[in-house]
């Protein structure tokens, strides 16, 4: 059977979001106020569906993002969203269609990559996604942390290196979020951009299908009064049968420029009256929130899990731009089955600035472009993947000369979902 796969009109975007919710499992019922909302902001070019007989029976969805990479810069993305396949046509080769289109069109704007957050782990390697950037959610038994919860709270000047934690709004967080946001993303890779638009929803100041409650925020600034950084929770109200108190804050963003500001609001969080737990939400796997505790059993892993998803679609413009600590020359012969960023590559970078230029020399690693991934943002030791059978190592040593350049102090984060 034959189905039509191409960008829907503004006529069809109902239905398109009927398909979608479909897909997800959420009720197939489309809100008028959720299609007034996100259809002016859509961008119908770039919104993709399946067709049978003139019914929508799969979703696709990208837009243009950037992404931070090592030392700050930023790579534009064509970030992937709305994948969905409805189950009466599962395995028909839909998604495969859908994703060539769109990678092609990102490759002929001369995107450096493509983004996406997997709900499934297998499902996007075939296309030469992988794993940049992973997840770790912490759950905080306060009571066991070993902070001093009777000395006074930063807002009464006790905080960290004279700076201070005033309780915000939402209006505050969106004025002086988007800086904080891009002060994180210039010291760590993988931070994808917020929009106006994404502060706007983030803050509750627009439409959002889920109800809304208002999250407490803090903002914590320095002695100077500067804003180095905000929390923004949830906090539930629960009691015991003995008249205790059992509640859990629930971090929603937490974004600190300054160690000073995270510590000192990781502290504020862990030092609320009533709470006995807290969720940490998203954070970089290397988050110093375990180690900050006096205990650090007190927190416990809930999830630890793959995050950002890469696909390069040019080699250069994907490892030029980033930064290196050290001087180091790799040709890197890339596979790539759908032809977008394979070859043999010469990598020469230094403190300097790097060039990755193409050559006939003999390789050094051998390895499939989702592999390059891992590699791009430091996350993953070329070691370990040569270990795993991933990359072959065709020069001795090179593997270990590919972690000295390649490796980065920070890991990558990627704290929002798209």
């Amino acid at each position: 059977m034959s189905f039509e796969v191409r960008a829907i009109d503004e006529s069809e975007f109902g239905e398109w979001q009927r398909a979608k919710r479909i897909g997800f499992l959420l009720p197939p019922v489309v809100p008028d106020e959720e299609i007034k909302d996100r259809l002016p902001h859509t961008d119908l070019s770039r919104t993709y569906g399946a067709f049978d007989r003139g019914r929508i029976i799969a979703t696709f969805q990208s837009y243009g993002q950037r992404v931070s990479t090592v030392g700050g810069a930023d790579l534009v993305a064509d970030a992937v969203t709305g994948v969905t396949v409805s189950p009466t046509h599962r395995r028909r080769g839909l998604l495969g269609r859908m994703m060539a289109a769109d990678l092609a069109a990102a490759k002929e704007r001369g995107d450096a990559c493509a983004t996406l957050i997997a709900a499934e782990y297998p499902i996007y390697g075939r296309f030469g996604f992988g794993v940049a950037s992973w997840t770790t959610v912490w759950a905080i038994d306060v009571t066991r942390a070993g902070f001093d919860r009777h000395r006074p709270g930063p807002g009464a000047g006790a905080g960290d290196e004279g700076g201070r934690i005033d309780l915000s709004d939402g209006d505050e967080i969106r004025k002086v979020g988007p800086e904080l946001h891009r002060r994180v993303a210039a010291r760590r890779a993988g931070v994808t951009d917020r929009t106006a638009r994404g502060w706007d929803v983030g803050t509750g100041n627009a439409y959002t299908t889920d109800p809304w409650t208002e999250p407490f925020y803090a903002v914590y600034r320095s002695e100077s009064g500067e804003a180095e950084g905000y929390v923004a929770y949830r906090a539930d109200d629960k009691w015991s049968d003995a008249k205790q108190p059992v509640n859990t804050a629930s971090v929603r963003d937490l974004v600190a420029a300054t160690p000073a500001a995270e510590r000192a609001l990781w502290r504020y969080v862990c030092s609320i009256d009533w709470i006995q737990r807290v969720k940490s939400g998203n954070r970089a796997p290397d988050d110093v929130l375990p180690l900050l505790l006096p205990d650090p059993r007190a927190a416990q892993v809930l999830t630890h899990a793959d995050m950002l998803w890469l696909r390069v679609l040019d080699v250069a413009k994907v490892f030029e731009p980033r930064t290196y600590a050290t001087e180091g020359v790799l040709v890197l012969d890339v596979r790539d089955a759908a032809g977008f960023a394979g070859g043999r590559y010469l990598l020469e970078a230094g403190p300097e600035g790097a060039s990755v230029t193409p050559t006939a020399a003999p390789a050094d690693l051998v390895l499939d472009v989702a592999d390059l991934a891992p590699l791009a943002f430091g996350d993953e030791s070329a070691v370990r993947l040569v270990a795993l059978g991933r990359i072959e190592e065709a020069a001795a040593g090179a593997a270990a000369r590919a972690d000295l350049l390649l490796r980065t102090p920070l890991r990558p984060w990627s704290m929002d979902i798209f």
